[in-house]
């Protein structure tokens, strides 16, 4: 959960602070945000109002070509769904992933089938084993951060 979704608990807040994130540069996060436009979206939900669907609205809205992945849903925000990344057609350059912790070393191990450049694990979401797999196939990965917090923090709204 975002450390700013109002329906975070304290707990929850602070298990998010706590939590390491990568040690990218602002530079860096810069330059993926900038370079890299196809991000298929692992856990996006229908539901507005929820992180998993406003989070990738914001990168619609922003010009990045975004692809749901939802075993739930046909289609979101007027985009075809697909069950799994593995579903999904043609080149994925990010892959975001809103997903628990817990959960993230399946959805990397489908990922690296797609070459993607970077994995990205939303704020709150961190797995080292998935980490290093998808580093040992020479993929960018962050972790514990949102994406639109970073776009908006590093380029203004």
């Amino acid at each position: 959960m975002e450390s700013n979704d109002p329906e975070c608990s304290i707990e929850e807040h602070e298990k998010i602070l706590e939590m390491p994130k990568d040690k990218h540069t602002d530079q860096e996060i810069k330059e993926i945000l900038l370079k890299y436009k196809s991000v298929a979206v692992v856990g996006m939900s229908r539901e507005e109002g929820k992180d998993s669907h406003e989070i990738p609205k914001y990168l619609i809205n922003k010009g990045y070509d975004v692809t749901p992945v939802n075993p739930n849903a046909d289609s979101i925000l007027d985009k075809k769904s697909y069950p799994s990344i593995s579903d999904v057609p043609g080149e994925v350059d990010i892959v975001d992933i809103f997903r628990p912790s817990d959960k993230v070393l399946p959805v990397v191990q489908a990922a690296i089938g797609k070459n993607p450049k970077v994995i990205w694990m939303q704020e709150g979401i961190s797995n080292d084993e998935a980490r290093k797999l998808a580093e040992s196939k020479g993929i960018t990965v962050i972790f514990n951060r949102c994406m639109m917090k970073e776009h908006v923090r590093l380029f203004g709204n």
